[in-house]
């Protein structure tokens, strides 16, 4: 037998005994992540997954709503393995619009507690919760006192009138809280506070959660509503400003006596069309490791899904001591109460 075929009868023979395969080989080296993860830290994130694995991370990033678009536009042809949004209505709207891949891993489903991921099904969970960020309530200290906005309910009361600011009612991060409100407190009578609210704004909503903390700060408003994150930027900060606005408002973690207070998540799933399926899931488990989850805490000031973890972040130990109680609402039902919340906004006048 000519040498140039005795060569290939045994690659064949490797192949088929299931030794080689491209397919196989093309997974142990890339994945193609599409990120609504907008932070520069996490860039020592994907080089830490690199150099634990060497997988390589080719990464697309976008907003929330981009990413979602951009999965539509690609169809089974989308390059994607794994995405990353950070709101649980997008996480769940990806869902439901058939996007990700449901997967099943002991490694997620040991490690994220059950209302932080989707709901399962005999194939897997759709997407699972990476971090949290709380929704806090800031208060301007020489002003309001802090029993008085020690729940979500008070911000709609009327002793509050003319001290409210908030951004958008239709921006993600309220309507998964106003999403969970009507898991706690029903459909009537969230409308009915969030008609309160809109009652106590000083103003009409505008701008992001930091501009609604310098707005107390400087007076402009007594209460305001922030993720914790933005919170905990300004109290790190370097510059003597941000400083000085994060000394002069106090911070209220709501419900701690009922319910909790409510914590939104930023997530991951497979993609639907993933060509990396094992490495997509092998990025997932990374990012529940405890070095993962500490740079969530420390690099962007997330709070870990993982119980247990030695938390070293000063401005949350500043916040909370370092633990607090949150609401144990699944995000996939205050996802699918988000049409309902978006109609009570419209009917309030909650622009």
């Amino acid at each position: 037998m000519p040498r140039t075929l005795s060569v290939l009868s045994f690659a064949l023979c490797i192949v088929s005994a299931g030794f080689f395969s491209l397919p196989a080989w093309a997974d142990t080296q890339v994945i193609n992540l599409y990120s609504a993860r907008h932070y520069p830290t996490d860039e020592a994130l994907y080089s830490d997954f690199t150099k634990v694995t060497g997988i390589k991370i080719n990464r697309v990033d976008s907003d929330d709503a981009g990413i979602i678009a951009r999965l539509k536009a690609e169809g089974t042809a989308s390059p994607a393995d794994v995405i990353l949004l950070v709101d649980a209505a997008r996480l769940w709207r990806g869902e439901v619009n058939g996007m990700f891949l449901p997967v099943k891993s002991k490694t997620l489903e040991g490690a994220i507690p059950a209302q932080l991921r989707a709901k399962p099904t005999d194939e897997g969970s759709a997407w699972f919760g990476l971090s949290t960020r709380a929704r806090v309530v800031v208060y301007d200290k020489l002003k309001i006192k802090r029993e008085d906005v020690d729940t979500y309910e008070k911000l709609g009361d009327p002793k509050n009138k003319g001290q409210l600011c908030l951004r958008s009612g239709s921006h993600p991060y309220n309507l998964s809280l106003f999403g969970a409100m009507v898991e706690h407190l029903g459909a009537e009578k969230t409308e009915s506070w969030l008609k309160g609210m809109v009652e106590n704004m000083v103003r009409s909503p505008k701008g992001g959660d930091t501009d609604q903390i310098k707005a107390v700060a400087s007076g402009e408003c007594g209460i305001a509503v922030t993720n914790t994150y933005y919170l905990a930027r300004l109290m790190r900060s370097t510059n003597p400003a941000d400083k000085a606005v994060a000394e002069r408002v106090g911070v209220v973690f709501p419900n701690q006596q009922s319910w909790g207070t409510h914590v939104n998540v930023a997530g991951g799933a497979v993609a639907r069309y993933a060509k990396n399926q094992a490495n997509a899931l092998k990025f997932l488990e990374y990012l529940v490791s405890p070095d993962a989850q500490n740079h969530f805490a420390n690099g962007n000031n997330e709070w870990p899904v993982v119980k247990g973890l030695k938390l070293d972040n000063p401005a949350l130990l500043a916040m909370t001591g370092g633990s607090f109680k949150s609401e144990l609402v699944p995000i996939s039902a205050v996802g699918m109460n988000q049409i309902k919340v978006q109609q009570m906004l419209d009917r309030v006048g909650f622009k």
